[in-house]
């Protein structure tokens, strides 16, 4: 009898969960969910129910994304967690929504008015809606809706409010940590004061800003177009909205730490791929370079002053110290006249300005030229063609200098006339020059015209200048076999520099006295032809610091030569892990060497005209020039991705032991995230002077970068530095360069971060937080009986893989 009430009971349980269940993304009055039940929405986008975050034993009522449930978008209850499993969602008789445990209330909906048959539903937007199910499901419908009160994550649809004077602002808010969603510090804003801009806070302290919006995307984010999700902007008296426009899975997310980062669904993976963070880089940090000074990231230093102005600190400055900024080296002159000077960057924070509506240019400069406390002027589009006239009163503060930028983004900056004068003046000697050189360079024809000896000269600089001539394929100059023959003493043994898959390379020097470096095909080389034309389309398209300069190429007869500047300190690799040589990089050098590093690659995934993808990133191809400064360089197994395509797969793996990504070493599947985990290698073997290939230790046989994973859980990072840097290192710059190396070499790629956050955290302040690493690529313990220790890196491997997926 006591069986059969039990099953009787049992069966009234399921019976009842299944009532429950028939309608699986609504909630009537008379219904409520608990701990371990949840609504789905109709096409199983997304989960409701409650929640416990990380290690976090506290419940809260959220929602996240049904295929990945880790990912939560919304929490009810962020600051009053539930300590048990006993909380209870249901509808009151008002249509209030109430979270309850027991008798309290936990939290609420706080309805205005009352609802006769009021229905909760889940959309496949995310949203979560209150309706009156009498006057239908139109949104114009909607009591109550959580989009209306967004946490961390803006999903599409959702819109960004700026409301002065009421309560309807709608901003994003970080959480506490990845395990509180509690109010955290970070605040994503949008704001208007006549010109609409989205800005970060750290409390009350800009973090970064986005640059106005200029009618189709916010200026200090060009990429912002190029890509599926694109912000609209709505205008509706004082009241400014702004949301994504995607048909793509997409969301934006205000991490712990501040970083702002979009990511998006590959759907038949199941993975979320992270396709932009923001701050970007150093100069995205709000007032990066202080007062009157403009930020370039692909500069060192990335600080310099206005035109017409200099360090008010030349002692901070020479520390890279920027805080305190520029002042202007000659006073404004009002009453004799001064003039303006374009400056090619986003425009400063409004601070201290003034906007009009409807000026022309010339108006606008006048205006700014009449007030003498005017500093700069620009003309933006404030929406539907209509300019404005946007004028700047005091100090210059936040500017950047952005790549690709377009004329929308110069605005003017006022000088007084001695200043643009010094350049009129410059210009106009260089103009007075050219017929002095004219007949210099006449007499000096005539006299070699006239000596046999300065003819010969001269025919043999005419030969080089045909030798140099453009070819039809590759367009690039192209030297003769004699040439490159005689500038290497016919490829002598003592000229020989250094060796790799490709061939040898030479050293040499060209006619005019320039020192060249001959890299020369080798007939036997496992890369042929497809790779040497391969280094020559790519790199010859690149102009960057830190990357090696391509001069020319030889192809005549059966030789394939690449001409490249000669790196006269030749590769990272013979400095770091040599033991005597290793101490001349003092711990400064190996950071200002990181840095370089960092920024090549960010040019070449983020802001060259094409996406390239390096794919042998590793210390022998940083090569070092006489002031120690790296350039990265052997484009030879590159790959450019084009077309928005994220990953490519190829038949053919090529790489170095050691510095291949997992997903390309066993699948054949290349990013830019292979080519962060090769920069990760790169930077925790610069920190410690040890070969991550080949690397040994006493207690385990784990790489370099599982003996690094074990002393970052043990906190004891500092013991992987080399120790001849223990009078030199900086103890934060050494532990995050540490730390942003574990990050890049994670094992699954959608983990490490893009290189625009790298550059990022490894500029970041003293005391900034970033993400916690997890375990390393390959960190299995390898066998006992592994390459000898000190192997070189310097060979490559190919392996075959099945299928073949995009370029």
């Amino acid at each position: 009898m006591a069986q059969s009430q039990s099953f009787l009971g049992a069966l009234a349980y399921a019976l009842a969960f299944l009532k429950f269940s028939l309608a699986v993304d609504t909630l009537s009055a008379n219904q409520v969910i608990r701990d371990g039940q949840t609504l789905v929405s109709q096409g199983q986008m997304f989960e409701l129910g409650f929640f416990s975050p990380g290690k976090l034993n506290a419940r809260f009522l959220g929602i996240w994304y049904k295929t990945t449930p880790d990912i939560v978008v919304w929490a009810a209850n962020r600051n009053q967690p539930i300590t048990d499993s006993q909380g209870i969602l249901n509808i009151s008789r008002n249509g209030t929504l109430l979270l309850s445990r027991g008798e309290r209330i936990i939290w609420s909906s706080n309805l205005s008015f009352v609802a006769s048959t009021p229905v909760l539903q889940l959309l496949d937007t995310g949203n979560l809606v209150l309706i009156d199910n009498t006057n239908g499901t139109s949104p114009k419908n909607y009591m109550w809706q959580s989009f209306d009160y967004p946490g961390n994550t803006r999903l599409p649809g959702m819109a960004m409010v700026d409301s002065p004077g009421t309560e309807q602002d709608r901003y994003l808010t970080s959480w506490r940590s990845t395990d509180d969603p509690s109010l955290g510090d970070f605040t994503y804003r949008i704001e208007n004061h006549g010109l609409v801009e989205l800005v970060i806070y750290n409390k009350q302290v800009k973090r970064c800003r986005s640059g106005p919006w200029n009618g189709h995307y916010f200026s200090n984010l060009p990429f912002f177009p190029t890509v599926p999700f694109k912000p609209n902007l709505a205008l509706n008296k004082d009241r400014v909205l702004v949301y994504d426009n995607s048909s793509s899975i997409t969301r934006l997310t205000l991490d712990e730490s501040g970083y702002l980062q979009r990511y998006m669904m590959n759907e038949g993976k199941n993975e979320w791929n992270l396709v932009m963070t923001i701050p970007r880089d150093s100069c995205d940090n709000y007032g990066r370079c202080g007062p009157n000074a403009i930020c370039k990231i692909n500069k060192i230093p990335i600080c310099e002053c206005l035109k017409g102005f200099s360090p008010r600190s030349q002692q901070d400055w020479n520390v890279q110290d920027w805080s305190s900024g520029c002042s202007r080296i000659r006073p404004l002159d009002c009453q004799n006249g001064d003039g303006f000077q374009k400056v090619g960057a986003n425009f400063p924070d409004r601070l201290q300005s003034q906007l009009n509506i409807n000026m022309s240019f010339d108006v606008c400069q006048a205006q700014c030229s009449q007030s003498c406390s005017c500093t700069a002027f620009a003309t933006p589009v404030i929406g539907d063609g209509v300019t404005g006239c946007l004028m700047w009163y005091g100090d210059l503060i936040d500017i950047r200098e952005v790549p690709g930028a377009d004329s929308m983004l110069n605005f003017h900056i006022r000088l007084p006339r001695s200043e643009l004068e010094s350049d009129n003046d410059s210009d106009k000697n260089k103009k007075k020059k050219k017929p002095g050189q004219l007949i210099f360079m006449l007499t000096a024809v005539g006299v070699l015209i006239c000596g046999i000896i300065l003819g010969a000269i001269l025919l043999k600089i005419r030969l080089m200048r045909q030798g140099e001539r453009k070819t039809e394929d590759l367009d690039l100059p192209s030297f003769d076999l004699a040439t490159i023959v005689a500038a290497t003493d016919n490829f002598s043994s003592e000229n020989m520099i250094g060796e790799g898959g490709f061939g040898q390379v030479y050293r040499g020097s060209s006619p005019d006295g320039q020192e060249i470096a001959v890299k020369r095909l080798s007939k036997t080389s496992r890369q042929g032809l497809e790779e040497f034309k391969n280094e020559v389309s790519l790199i010859a398209k690149l102009q960057h610091r830190n990357l090696v300069r391509l001069l020319g190429c030889c192809t005549e007869g059966d030789e394939r030569m690449l001409i490249y500047e000669y790196m006269q300190n030749k590769s990272l690799d013979n400095f770091i892990f040599d033991q005597e040589r290793r101490t001349i990089l003092t711990w400064p050098k190996r950071f200002d060497i990181i840095m370089g590093i960092a920024r090549g690659l960010l040019y070449l995934h983020h802001d060259s005209r094409l996406k390239i993808i390096h794919r042998d990133l590793k210390t022998s191809n940083i090569l070092l020039d006489e002031n120690l400064n790296p350039k990265i360089s052997d484009f030879g197994l590159a790959r450019i991705l084009g077309g928005g395509v994220g990953i490519a797969r190829t038949k053919r793996v090529i790489g170095t032991y050691g510095y291949m990504a997992p997903e390309y070493t066993i699948d054949g599947k290349f990013s830019v995230k292979s080519d962060v985990f090769s920069m990760g290698v790169v930077l925790l073997e610069i920190v410690s002077g040890k070969r991550n290939r080949g690397f040994r230790h006493l207690d385990h046989y784990r790489s370099l970068l599982g003996h690094a994973w074990l002393l970052w859980n043990e906190d004891k990072a500092l013991e992987l530095m080399d120790e001849c840097l223990k009078d030199s290192f900086v103890e934060c710059q050494v532990k995050r360069c540490i730390h942003v190396g574990l990050l890049c070499v994670q094992k699954h790629a959608e983990d490490r971060p893009v290189m625009s956050s790298v550059l990022f955290m490894l500029g970041s302040e003293e005391g900034a937080i970033l993400p916690e690493p997890k375990e390393p690529g390959f960190f299995m313990e390898r066998s006992s009986f592994n390459e000898k220790t000190g192997a070189s890196e310097a060979n490559t491997y190919t392996i075959s893989v099945t299928d073949l997926e995009g370029r």
